[in-house]
Order: C-alpha cells, then sequence, then structure tokens
C-alpha cells in the first residue's frame, strides 16, 4: 500500500480548480455594476427660467436680438408678436433674411412644453441663427 500511495502522491493532478478564479470574476462583476451606476450621468433636466422675475437687464439694441417669449401655455411671442408654432419656422427664416444673422434670445417659463423649446431651436438653426441663449432671472 505504501508504493500505491506514494505513485498517487507524485502524479500530476490534472484538473484545475476554477472557483477561486470564478469568485474573484463575480466580485469584480459587481464592483463595476455599482462603479457604472454612480458613473453615468443623469438624464437632461428641463429647469427653463420663470419668465415672472425676468427683468431686462441688458441695453442691447433690439435690432441685434430677436426675442422669443413662451409661457407656460405654449403660446409664443416673436419680438411682441403672437404667432404659433407652426408659423415660427417662417418668422424666424423671414427675420433673418430682413435682419442679418442676430442673436436669439428666448425666454421661457417653467412650465412651458419643451416640445415647443426644441421647435423653436430648431426654427432658429434651419435659418442660419446659430447664436441662441437662453435668457435667465
Amino acid at each position: 500500500m505504501s508504493l500505491l500511495s506514494a505513485q498517487q502522491e507524485s502524479d500530476v493532478m490534472a484538473e484545475i480548480n476554477i472557483t477561486p478564479f470564478t469568485d474573484v470574476l463575480l466580485v469584480l462583476l459587481i464592483i463595476f455594476m455599482i462603479l457604472a451606476a454612480l458613473i453615468t450621468p443623469p438624464g437632461f433636466q428641463k429647469q427653463l427660467p420663470n419668465h415672472t422675475n425676468n427683468t431686462q437687464s441688458n441695453n442691447d439694441d433690439p435690432k441685434k436680438t430677436i426675442d422669443v417669449e413662451v409661457n407656460d401655455r405654449g403660446v409664443i411671442f416673436v419680438d411682441g408678436t403672437r404667432t404659433d408654432e407652426k408659423n415660427i419656422y417662417y418668422i424666424m427664416s423671414q427675420t433673418s433674411l430682413r435682419r442679418g444673422h442676430l442673436h436669439v434670445s428666448i425666454t421661457a417659463d417653467a412650465k412651458a412644453p419643451y416640445g415647443l423649446i426644441i421647435r423653436i431651436l430648431d426654427a432658429a438653426k434651419q435659418a442660419d441663427l446659430d447664436d441662441v441663449g437662453f435668457v435667465t432671472s
């Protein structure tokens, strides 16, 4: 018997124990999942300024800016003239053609429909008005 046990001890073990390797991989997976949840940026938060608290503080030349106002019900005013969502593209392009490349100042209520603000930005982009900004209080 002693001869057999000595022979068995000297043989090379042919099986690989993958349990420690699996444990390490699972710990790394959990660490990466936690880090990915912490690193991902939050979604775009709509924080538009409230128009009721807004005052026009800069004394820029009004001929160099297009003032676009949107109230909480989605009514659009371009330079004081009421318009609707369908005509904003036409008005932006005509104003750009008449007065040249201008700065577009968007003043919107915090409860204004977000899709409407995107359409105003799109209308400015199509009219080659690249200088667009939001008026904040």
